[in-house]
């Protein structure tokens, strides 16, 4: 979705560009040719990225080929690192100039990773604001461009037509459950969310509950929470789209900050593989998960991970913020902070900058 913004921009400035990559339905709408599918590489945690390392190194070879064959002016690389710095070497030593869209979180793990980095990439558009000096001190050149959600999360409906589009009573509270899009994230989480919203209904039978779908997301893989009594969905990818709702429940990810954008009161709640968490206490320095807090340095969000993330905790957390007000109050204030950090910079035009100035230095 953020590659498909930058897409549309391209084109706004060079309407006869030829626009190719790995794409998935949003890049491919905005006008780009598929060279490879986006699903081929949708994978997360250890044990994912290990069962599908035949198919992403096919992947790779397949875009390395094709752009042997017909090279690019400028190849934009979006977030993915662990794929992308691999790939940004070989495309760079073709002689094609690389930017780097959404940097990795190299200061949150893998630091070491610093000098893969700098040699796979020419120019780094970063996302949060932090990250520049960072990098800076790491021998990279970034420049932050803007984020892509506090740009999107400006605008949409209003919470009568969101509603309305929803099939919600406006006089019910209203709960919002996202319990991620990637296949191991909804094994993870549509059953035990399942099992809070009982507990939830069960004590406050007018709760309604609401479900957004992610692109891509098979309704089948949700059949836990959407058959149950209350709960509606509702899909993201519709125009206008902006989600309001009294609390959240929100899997770790770019969906908790969108949930602090549009002022919603959220919960962060994160399980995965024994073994990536085990891997994970061992290589991840952060006291936070959610951008939220990481941009903060502070919980404005409470997190509940692993062994924490269960069905008793969860209900206790969540019943706060549906009917404590100065909880919400007290997150609300925290997330007016968070959007005036942000900033209102568009970030796809700061990347067709970038990407401009790189291909006219190749030429």
């Amino acid at each position: 979705m953020h590659a498909a913004t930058v897409i549309r921009a391209l084109l706004v400035m060079y309407p006869k560009a030829e626009i190719r990559g790995i794409a998935g339905p949003a890049m491919r709408e905005a006008g780009c040719r598929a060279v490879a599918d986006m699903h081929e590489l949708n994978v997360m945690g250890v044990v994912d990225v290990l069962k599908s390392l035949p198919r992403i190194r096919d992947v790779r070879r397949r875009v390395l080929e094709h752009l042997a064959a017909d090279p690019a002016d400028v190849v934009i690389l979006v977030d993915f690192p662990g794929f992308h710095i691999n790939i940004g070497k070989f495309i760079r030593r073709m002689g094609i100039p690389v930017l780097q869209y959404i940097a990795p979180k190299l200061w949150a793990w893998g630091s070491w990773r610093a000098k893969k980095l700098r040699n796979s990439q020419d120019r780094l558009a970063s996302i949060l604001p932090f990250e520049p000096a960072w990098f800076e001190q790491h021998g990279i050149k970034a420049e932050y461009v803007g984020n892509p959600s506090a740009v999107a999360c400006r605008q949409g409906w209003s919470r009568m037509a969101f509603f309305g589009h929803a099939g919600l009573k406006d006089s019910v509270k209203v709960l919002a459950i996202l319990p991620g899009s990637r296949p191991s994230e909804l094994a993870h989480h549509v059953p035990l969310l399942a099992s809070v919203w009982q507990d939830l209904r069960a004590a406050h039978p007018d709760l309604q509950a609401l479900v957004p779908l992610a692109p891509g997301v098979d309704v089948a893989s949700l059949a836990p929470l959407t058959e149950q009594a209350g709960v509606h969905t509702i899909r993201r990818m519709q125009d206008g789209y902006r989600l309001h709702a009294d609390a959240a429940i929100a899997v770790s990810g770019t969906a908790t900050l969108e949930l602090a954008l549009w002022d919603v009161p959220t919960l962060l709640v994160y399980r995965t593989s024994v073994f990536t968490v085990f891997m994970a206490r061992r290589v991840v320095k952060l006291v936070h998960i959610g951008l939220a807090n990481l941009l903060l340095g502070r919980t404005a969000m409470p997190e509940l991970i692993q062994e924490q993330a269960d069905r008793e905790h969860i209900v206790r957390e969540i019943n706060e913020l549906l009917f404590n007000p100065d909880a919400v109050q007290k997150q609300k204030n925290d997330f007016a902070e968070l959007r005036a950090l942000l900033g209102e910079t568009d970030p796809a035009a700061g990347v067709v900058r970038l990407a401009t100035e790189l291909a006219s230095r190749k030429s």
